[in-house]
C-alpha cells in the first residue's frame, strides 16, 4: 500500500503569470541587494499545492482515514542558497520581509513566518541537515479559504531548506510539517494538509492512512467531472482554541471509551458497536464528535469503492452525509458553507457537495459534471449573494503532483 514518489521536476504549464519561475527571479534580484547579481541557474524555484479534501474530516489528528488531492492552486519560493545561516523571505505582494537565524530559532511571533520557521525547527529535531536562503514567496492560493496555504508554505519551505539533494521522499517532510504546526505555531492539527501537499498524484486522490502512513492513489473520474471549489467569501474561523477544542473533545470521548476497552488508544480503534456500548460512559459533545469521526473513517472507505465502481450517486450520499455529520455533530459548519451545498444540490449536474478543510468558514468542494460547470458557477454567483450578502468565487481545480523543484 505504501507508495513512495519523487521529489522530482515539474514543467511550469499553465502557471500563471505571478507564479513564472523567470518572473520570480527576477523579482528576487530587484528586492534583495544579496541575490542582486546572482543568475538564473543559482536562484531555485520551489512549488507546494494546496489541498482540498473530498471527505475524511476531522479525522487525521484522530488516526483515521482522509482522501485529500492536491490541487493546481500552490505557492511558490524563489530561492538562493547561502551560506550564512540565515532564512530571510520577502512576500512577492507587499515587498515585506521577514528573517531568521537557523541557530537561533526565535518563538513563535503568531505571523506568517512562524510556519517557516517551525518547519527548521522540526527539521532540525530529526537531524537534518539545513541550510540559509534568500527567498521570495509568491501564491495565488487563496488564504482563509481552507485550502492548505499553511501547509503548503511549510512544505515549500521543508524543500528550500534541505535542497534537492536532501530533500528524500515526501513523507518525512509532511510528519515534520505536522510536528512544526503542533509543537511550534500551537495547532493540534493531523497530517493530512502536509501530507497531500507533498505526496499529491496528478489526476488522483490519495488515500491516506494517518496511523501507519500507508497510502495509495485513488483515480478521480475525471473524465466525467471536473474538481470545483466553491469559496464562501467567509475566510475560514476555526481559530486554534476552537480546534484545540474538537480534538480535546475527541481525546475526552477516546478516554472514557478505554475505560470500557483498554486497547482504546484514538477515535480510530472504535467501531459502531463499541461506540454504542460506551454512549453512557461519555458526555453528550464528546459522544458527538466520537460519532462523527467512527462514521466518517468508514465514509472514506466506501467513497474510495464508490469511485472504483463509477457509482457517483453512492459518492454524492456520502459527501452529503459527511456534510450533515460535520454541521450537526461536530458542529464546524456554518451558515454560509450549508448555503453553498444547498445551492450545490439543487443545481442539476452536481454529483456531490461538502464543505472542505477544517470549517467554519473557508470553502466547499464538488464533483460537477463537466458540462454543467458553467451552470453551476451561474447558480452559486446568482444565488449565494442573495442569501448571504456575500461574493463568493468559484474556481476548477486540477490535481496535480505535490511539492517539488521547478524546471525552468
Amino acid at each position: 500500500m505504501r507508495q513512495m514518489t519523487q521529489t522530482g521536476v515539474v514543467d511550469p504549464i499553465r502557471v500563471p503569470d505571478v507564479l513564472d519561475p523567470a518572473r520570480l527571479r527576477e523579482r528576487l534580484r530587484a528586492l534583495d541587494p544579496v541575490a542582486a547579481s546572482a543568475s538564473d541557474d543559482e536562484i531555485l524555484v520551489v512549488r507546494a499545492p494546496g489541498r482540498v479534501n473530498l471527505i475524511g474530516e476531522h479525522t487525521d489528528y484522530n488516526d483515521g482515514f482522509v482522501m485529500p488531492a492536491a490541487i493546481g492552486l500552490e505557492l511558490r519560493l524563489a530561492v538562493l542558497p547561502t551560506d550564512d545561516r540565515r532564512v530571510t523571505i520577502t512576500l512577492d505582494d507587499t515587498g515585506k520581509t521577514k528573517a531568521f537565524d537557523l541557530d537561533a530559532i526565535p518563538r513563535p511571533s503568531r505571523t506568517w513566518i512562524d510556519y517557516v520557521a517551525g518547519t527548521a525547527w522540526a527539521l532540525a529535531e530529526d537531524g537534518r541537515p539545513l541550510r540559509g536562503f534568500r527567498g521570495l514567496l509568491a501564491s495565488n492560493l487563496p488564504r482563509g479559504a481552507g485550502l492548505s496555504s499553511s501547509a503548503a508554505l511549510e512544505m515549500a519551505a521543508a524543500l528550500a531548506l534541505l535542497g534537492p539533494d536532501g530533500a528524500g521522499p515526501p513523507e518525512p517532510r509532511a510528519v515534520a510539517g505536522r510536528r512544526a504546526e503542533n509543537g511550534f505555531v500551537g495547532v493540534q492539527s493531523g497530517v493530512m494538509d502536509q501530507f497531500a501537499s507533498a505526496a499529491g498524484v496528478a489526476d488522483h486522490a490519495i488515500l491516506l492512512d494517518c496511523r501507519s502512513l500507508d497510502w495509495r492513489p485513488v483515480p478521480l473520474p475525471l473524465d466525467e467531472c471536473a474538481l470545483v471549489v466553491a469559496h464562501s467569501g467567509s475566510s475560514r474561523k476555526l481559530e486554534t482554541s476552537a480546534y484545540n477544542e474538537r480534538r480535546a473533545d475527541c481525546e475526552r470521548a477516546v478516554a472514557a471509551i478505554a475505560t470500557l476497552d483498554p486497547s482504546v488508544r484514538s477515535l480510530r480503534d472504535v467501531d459502531a458497536a463499541l461506540l454504542a456500548a460506551a454512549a453512557d460512559r461519555m458526555d453528550p459533545v464528546a459522544a458527538h464528535r466520537a460519532r462523527h469521526v467512527v462514521d466518517e473513517n468508514a465514509r472514506v472507505l466506501a467513497t474510495e469503492l464508490a469511485l472504483a465502481g463509477g457509482d457517483l450517486d453512492e459518492v454524492g450520499r456520502l459527501f452529503a452525509a459527511s456534510h450533515a455529520s460535520l454541521r450537526d455533530l461536530f458542529e464546524v459548519s456554518s451558515p454560509e458553507l450549508d448555503a453553498l451545498v444547498e445551492i450545490a444540490t439543487a443545481t442539476d449536474g452536481v454529483v456531490a457537495a461538502r464543505l472542505t478543510g477544517a470549517g467554519f468558514g473557508g470553502s466547499t468542494v464538488n464533483l460537477v459534471r463537466s458540462d454543467r460547470v458553467a451552470a453551476f458557477r451561474a447558480a452559486i454567483e446568482r444565488d449565494y449573494a442573495a442569501r448571504t450578502g456575500l461574493t463568493p468565487r468559484v474556481l476548477e481545480v486540477d490535481a496535480v503532483a505535490g511539492a517539488s523543484y521547478v524546471a525552468g
